[in-house]
């Protein structure tokens, strides 16, 4: 086994023993991987403390061919995750983002873009970004750099085009809007402004030129649809949605 090297960002941390841990990381070069980190819990350890939560790091990984877990040799620290010292609510926004990183992608599965996403909103969450903003635009552009983006653009049923109106029908089982006539086949449906479809296509597709804002009328209905389409795309209800940001924030009230 020949030692590989990544840039990588911790998800979370498993105690294995009195000694070691199991890591799961999102790297740059190989994806998700889930490793075995020997003597991260000793106090004077190898890992020097750079194993916490959402901190960057390069690691250096034995990558094994079987389903057995990775071997972790070495991690360098290049930034802590410090939200905490800021507010409970950037500590909640970035175990939202570590929870959204392992329900959505796979082990071994590289996507440098979910990774470069990530940095650059983990740095809003742990500067001055507007933490409710930034985490819209975080699961928008994830949903669709891993190919589950929301249909915003025609009927998700039959492809026509949905008709303007004040507010359209959005299938949660089809994954999108669609029109009257497809409505009454659709086990899932709620009924959406359009202005927040609008706004939910422009998230997907922004540039990421921080500072991102998502309009505070629209904030709470977008944040809404997001949360169920997202159970809809996992299957389950995501833990750390119940603590996400109910309103928009300036940084003078955060």
């Amino acid at each position: 086994m020949a030692a590989e090297q990544s840039t990588a960002i911790v998800l979370r941390t498993i105690e294995f023993s009195e000694t070691s841990l199991i890591v799961t990381l999102l790297t740059r070069e190989f994806g998700r991987i889930s490793a075995i980190a020997k003597g991260a819990r000793r106090p004077k350890g190898p890992f020097e403390g750079a194993l916490d939560l959402l901190a960057v790091c390069r690691v250096v990984v034995l990558r094994k061919s079987s389903d057995s877990l990775d071997l972790l040799t070495e991690a360098k620290l290049h930034r802590r995750f410090r939200g905490g010292e800021r507010s409970l609510e950037r500590v909640y926004g970035g175990y939202h983002i570590a929870e959204m990183l392992r329900l959505l992608t796979d082990d071994h599965d590289p996507h440098p873009d979910v990774y470069d996403l990530t940095i650059r909103v983990l740095q809003q969450i742990d500067g001055i970004g507007e933490v409710a903003s930034s985490l819209a635009f975080f699961d928008a552009q994830i949903l669709r750099m891993l190919g589950h983006a929301p249909g915003t653009d025609q009927c998700t049923d039959c492809g026509n085009v949905v008709a303007t109106s004040t507010r359209i029908a959005f299938s949660l089982s089809s994954g999108g809007i669609v029109c009257n006539k497809c409505r009454g086949r659709q086990r899932q449906t709620v009924s959406v402004r359009q202005t927040v479809i609008e706004e939910i296509k422009r998230l997907q597709f922004a540039d990421a030129k921080f500072p991102i804002s998502v309009p505070a009328d629209l904030y709470g209905e977008l944040r809404a649809i997001l949360n169920r389409y997202i159970q809809t795309v996992v299957g389950i209800a995501p833990r750390m949605q119940p603590f996400l940001p109910s309103v928009t924030r300036t940084e003078s009230n955060a």
